[in-house]
């Protein structure tokens, strides 16, 4: 038995030795990315010592812009369907969290510490932000990771927010039904430091078709999107800490408290937040409004633009 179990590790061994050249992935330089990844109407701009990749669309004279904030490995791309659909009336703000996109990870010099992205920390930034915008009141629209900083940012400035707009969003404790491969390897702390280094875009694809309700809707140009960003220099470094300072359902007792109108969506096929999430932000929040689409996952957003916004519109009053 044990000669068995030797051999199969030796064989093992042999095919992560053949794979590992085919999967090694360093880091890519963010200039090497902006051309692709951040053409017009993309900017940068510098926040506390911290440069952000941001898209600031729409008429200039919205007395509440609406400010999109992207999930976990996602990036403001997430939003484009939204925003196209929302600029025309609206000022929309979309920007890449530190950590993730083409922001990259807090730099040493600035006013954030690199080892530090929990959730009110982003919920801070994200107040710095709309500051250097000169933004004093929003609509804040977050999908997971990005509406758990929503409803903090809300809850530790309630008058900057106008409306709340929680889409498959982080807050409460859960068990996840399937969580995307990136991530469990992430929470691994020898495999999440290898990962830095070997990178097999097929770990990215089956990541991103688990957190959609369709999988046949991710498409290679989708897959070249989320693997590059995630490549870019300190994107997984940060990813590492990020996961290990989870801590699920700290704080939940702040949602109760909020009291903007509030709009919950959720996928019905979320495997990573399960939809009694939403029904219990939907408890939670007094007034709120919770709509779910079935065949949707975590991302609805992403997956449905064009029939989520619509749910938007009406909320914020747009025709």
């Amino acid at each position: 038995m044990k000669m068995l179990l030797w051999r199969a590790f030796g064989v093992l061994l042999m095919l992560t030795a053949l794979a590992v050249p085919l999967a090694r992935a360093p880091d890519r330089q963010v200039e090497t990315l902006v051309a692709r990844w951040a053409p017009a109407p993309s900017d940068f701009i510098e926040v506390k010592g911290q440069m952000v990749h941001l898209r600031d669309e729409g008429p200039r004279d919205d007395p509440a812009p609406l400010v999109l904030i992207h999930g976990t490995s996602a990036s403001l791309h997430t939003w484009e369907g939204w925003a196209t659909a929302l600029r025309p009336q609206r000022r929309v703000i979309s920007f890449d969290l530190p950590g993730f996109g083409l922001t990259g990870p807090f730099v040493a010099k600035g006013a954030y510490s690199p080892d530090d992205y929990r959730g009110d920390t982003l919920a801070r930034f994200t107040l710095d932000l709309l500051d250097q915008l000169h933004v004093q009141r929003a609509v804040l629209a977050g999908n997971s990771l990005g509406g758990e900083i929503a409803w903090r940012v809300a809850a530790l400035a309630p008058a900057r927010v106008d409306k709340l707009v929680l889409v498959d969003a982080a807050g409460y404790d859960f068990v996840p039904e399937d969580m995307p491969v990136g991530f469990r390897i992430a929470r691994l702390p020898v495999f999440s430091a290898l990962s830095e280094w070997f990178l097999p875009r097929g770990l990215i694809e089956a990541s991103v078709q688990s957190v959609y309700g369709d999988p046949s809707k991710v498409t290679p140009a989708l897959v070249d999107r989320y693997f590059e960003l995630t490549l870019r220099e300190g994107n997984r470094h940060a990813l590492r800490v990020r996961m290990q300072q989870l801590e699920p359902g700290k704080d939940a007792g702040r949602i109760a408290g909020l009291k903007m109108p509030t709009l919950i969506l959720w996928g019905g096929r979320d495997r990573l937040i399960p939809p009694a999430n939403g029904q219990r932000f939907g408890r939670d929040i007094a007034g709120s409004r919770l709509v779910v689409f079935p065949e949707l996952g975590h991302v609805p957003q992403e997956e449905d633009p064009a029939r989520t916004v619509e749910v938007v519109k009406d909320f914020i009053g747009q025709k």
